[in-house]
Parts: structure tokens; sequence; C-alpha cells
């Protein structure tokens, strides 16, 4: 499975933005699905996370601002970002959970600047 997020871009804060991520191969048998990001000097860190039935989860950073959401049909993961914050600025991968290695693709850069 290949896994390419796209969407980011540059916004401004309080301003909003929506990554997809599209999965060469079916998602549907991976039960967590998860959206990572790594700041500039950070570790990578895993934000939110999908079960196949829809069942979410956030990080404390992201939680009510973030909303992760999942389309099997599609193979496509989806992350709706509001309220966007200057901290938010990183590059946005999306992987399973626990990650696997072989998935990680080139990920999205998301700016948040005024």
């Amino acid at each position: 499975v290949q896994l390419q997020a796209s969407g980011g871009g540059l916004v401004q804060p309080g301003g909003s933005l929506r990554l997809s991520c599209a999965a060469s191969g079916s998602i549907f048998s991976i039960n967590f699905m998860g959206w990572y990001r790594q700041a500039p000097g950070n570790e990578r860190e895993l934000i939110a996370w999908i079960t196949s039935g829809g069942i979410t989860n956030y990080g404390d950073s992201v939680k009510g601002r973030f909303t992760i959401s999942r389309d099997n049909a599609k193979n496509t993961v989806y992350l709706q970002m509001n309220s966007l914050k200057p901290e938010d600025t990183a590059v946005y991968y999306c992987n399973s959970v626990p990650f696997r290695p072989a998935y990680w693709g080139q990920g999205t850069l998301v700016t948040v600047s005024s």
C-alpha cells in the first residue's frame, strides 16, 4: 500500500484546510488509520486516528479543531483542520497505527502564517 497525502498549503491563522490521503491499495482491512505530522526540528507525532468502524481519537494539541474521517470505498482518509495556528505548521502524513515504515509517503506541507 502506498499512501499519498495532499491538500496542504499556506493558510492564515484561524483558517481551514482539508487534507486527503489516497491509498494505492485497499485500506479496508487496516483497522487503525492515522494522521501524523512533523514540525521542523521535532519528531513525527501521531495527532489523530480512526478505526475502520469510524471511532476517532485525537491528540490534545488538535482536539476540538481537527476532524479525521475515512471512506473505505474510496481508500481515502481525510483530515479537516479548522482554527489553524502557527504551531500547526508541519509536514502531514498518513499511515496505519501503529505505523508501518513501508507506508510512509512524501507528506504534504501545511504552513500557517500571516
